[in-house]
């Protein structure tokens, strides 16, 4: 390791390390719109802010809490319920300010490059050890004290800007990927809704327009006129149907039927933390001999119908290596693979849906979506010839988006190393630089 580097801790590098209070406890309550109010949920795995996620409060209430009112460059990392999540602070949500379920570290700029900060306290390595020493009661807590104390190897300010040359370069490319992402499923998402929810392609042919962007082959496909069923107006020859009967939800097992261990013998449990953050150090194990039905295998598709309505309830494709799938999450097979794609799709066009469905069944702060709530949805179901047409369309970028997930996995495990390997001194900038331009290229 260069002699230059030093060991230190979070709490000598930083001008103040606090955190947040909830306003209703001062008298103070949310509103329509205000000051921006940060809670965990609005903190991406990634350390992305989700805007939809913000609450506000009002300037007399910023004002009052004083102590957590954020500035730029400070780092934020949650220390309740989910323990290690961080992100940095830029002008762009300020003015802000959070509770006491994320801490607050404001790094001395003079040693320390508050994104190389950020990046240190993420590392995997450094969560496992935070996530090691929580105190749990209702939910896990990690002390202010613990994350003063907690040691950091900090190299000089150039050494710190050639790291972040060397981590920017790959998190440009995870950026571009996700906002990439963004791109593909706003058209599948479009696609969808144009040709099951608001039949744009059968009103265009009732009006003897040809249907905008599609082929003569395609709007062959799509019948001219809507006909009466006992569900309402329907295209001709298409029908409605239970959303539950689109495929076969095989929910998963009891936690405690997998005897779950510690030592990572086995296959990974897969709870509802796992879909959002993928295998991680706090992910239990099972070497039980299970029913086969709750394997889940690379490319299923996973809804979580019980949690944080506004969190939890969701549809995934699981991007990770054969697990097992742990209760209030469904295992999704669609009825044939050619619609795959439109399950899919459905299920995350009715994502608003099932968030109103859980929350009217909320109870300490968990919701849930039934099977009966599934049985009762209808959704509408073209023939068999527009629904392969459209799993061939629409599966491609599904597709896409599954291949560049996966890439994002590989960059993220790939910086992850950077990091610890260049703070160990086990990777010179030299090699390191060297290796970024091997995965560039591959």
């Amino acid at each position: 390791m260069s002699s230059e580097w030093t060991q230190t801790s979070v709490g000598e590098i930083s001008l103040l390390v606090t955190k947040g209070t909830t306003p209703t406890t001062l008298g103070h309550s949310f509103q329509e719109n205000g000051v921006n109010f940060l809670k965990v949920e609005a903190i991406t795995e990634d350390g992305h802010f989700i805007r939809d996620k913000f609450m506000f409060i009002s300037e007399d209430a910023h004002q009052t809490l004083s102590r957590s009112q954020l500035r730029q460059n400070d780092i934020l990392f949650t220390i309740a319920g989910t323990i290690g999540r961080t992100a940095l602070v830029d002008d762009q949500i300020l003015p802000a300010n959070t509770n006491q379920a994320i801490a607050i570290v404001r790094p001395d700029i003079s040693v320390v490059r508050p994104r190389f900060l950020r990046y240190v306290l993420s590392n995997p390595s450094f969560t496992r050890k935070a996530q090691s020493r929580t105190v749990q009661s209702v939910q896990s807590n990690f002390s202010l004290g613990e994350l003063k104390q907690a040691q950091i190897t900090l190299p000089d300010l150039p050494e710190q800007d050639q790291i972040l040359k060397v981590l920017g370069t790959i998190d440009d490319r995870i950026s571009l990927m996700r906002k990439t992402n963004i791109t593909l499923e706003a058209i599948a998402l479009s696609l969808f809704k144009s040709w099951f929810v608001d039949f744009d392609p059968v009103r265009a042919k009732m009006e003897g327009r040809a249907p905008e962007g599609m082929d003569e082959t395609t709007a062959a496909l799509f019948p001219d006129e809507f006909e009466s069923t006992g569900s309402g107006m329907l295209p001709k020859g298409w029908s409605a149907c239970p959303l539950y009967d689109l495929a076969t939800y095989i929910n998963g097992a009891a936690y405690k039927a997998f005897e779950p261990n510690a030592d990572r013998r086995g296959l990974p449990i897969i709870k509802i933390a796992e879909l959002k953050a993928g295998v991680t150090g706090q992910t239990a194990f099972s070497d039980v001999a299970m029913p086969e039905k709750y394997r889940i295998q690379t490319r299923d598709i996973l809804f979580s119908w019980s949690g944080n309505p506004d969190t939890s309830i969701d549809t995934f494709v699981w991007v990770y290596d054969p697990a097992w799938l742990n209760q209030h999450i469904f295992r999704v097979i669609p009825n044939s693979p050619s619609e795959r794609a439109f399950v899919l799709q459905t299920l995350r066009f009715l994502r608003p849906v099932f968030t109103e469905l859980a929350r009217n069944k909320q109870t300490t702060g968990l919701g849930h979506v039934t099977v009966s709530d599934m049985k009762r949805l209808l959704v509408t179901k073209p023939t068999a010839a527009l629904l392969n047409l459209f799993n061939a369309k629409i599966g491609n970028i599904h597709e896409r988006i599954f291949k560049n997930e996966q890439q994002i996995l590989t960059l993220a495990a790939l910086r992850d190393t950077f990091l610890s390997r260049l703070i160990s001194g086990q990777l010179r900038m030299p090699a390191a630089l060297a290796e970024v331009g091997t995965a560039h290229d591959a």
